[in-house]
């Protein structure tokens, strides 16, 4: 690194500004640093996303002020249909496809990895709802953000692969095109699913209505949808060191 910075009364990093002023924000309030990270990953999945969503993993390394570190596996596990023979019997031969629903033979952790750090942020005092915790990225999603150039040029970049994904258009395309930068960028749909697992809370995701509109075709409901995080003991980067 060319650059370091500090801060006495907290910091809060991600690929975004405005995630990370989301984190910020839970901090001047009160918030622990968990609670501030929650909120930083729920909006990173809206104003980020062509690099972020709540369809992939999370992966939490968390270090308090003594004792060990604690890791949550947010990582998805495999549907339980997901098999050569289920793969055979829908006529894939060689390669499985890496595109469509029959592509998504995981089930995705995020948000329950959000669920597992709500929950670790409660163990150390934490006191935030949930809701609050997406108010931010609810907001962007519903209002909109400014089309960043690397959204624009990503976007760009994968048209045509991606086009005729059910959802695909509609959702990240302007009249068929990469939305322009610096162009209000809206996903009213994310906004609804995020204001659901607000109120609902993040087991809905995986075992309420949400679950029920986003199963694949190897993930039905019931399944080893009911994805949970899982608390991992990290090691120490080094022999009797900690990371710090």
């Amino acid at each position: 690194m060319t650059q370091s910075f500090l801060g006495r009364r907290g910091i809060a990093v991600a690929p975004h500004n405005l995630a990370s002023e989301s984190a910020l924000r839970v901090l001047r309030e009160g918030g622990n640093a968990l609670e501030a990270m929650i909120a930083a990953a729920a909006s990173i999945a809206v104003v980020y996303p062509h690099m972020n969503s709540i369809g992939g993993d999370g992966f939490w390394v968390v270090g308090g002020a003594s004792g060990p570190l604690a890791g949550i596996d947010a990582s998805g596990a495999s549907a339980t249909a997901a098999s050569l023979e289920s793969y055979a019997q829908r006529g894939v031969r060689g390669s499985i496809p890496f595109r469509g629903g029959i592509a998504a033979l995981t089930v995705a952790g995020t948000v329950s990895g959000w669920g597992a750090a709500h929950a670790l942020a409660r163990e150390w005092g934490g006191r935030m709802p949930l809701a609050r915790l997406l108010e931010d990225a609810i907001w962007y999603a519903r209002e909109g953000i400014p089309v960043t150039h690397s959204q624009r040029a990503a976007t760009a970049a994968k048209r045509e692969e991606l086009r005729g994904i059910a959802g695909f258009a509609e959702t990240f395309l302007v009249d068929g095109q990469a939305p322009a930068a610096f162009s209000r960028f809206r996903q009213p749909r994310l906004a609804a699913t995020l204001a659901r697992i607000a109120e609902h809370g993040c087991d809905d995701f995986y075992r309420g209505a949400l679950a029920v509109r986003h199963r694949n075709a190897f993930a039905g409901v019931p399944d080893r949808i009911f994805e949970q995080a899982r608390e991992r003991h990290p090691p120490a980067p080094l022999p009797g060191q900690r990371m710090r």
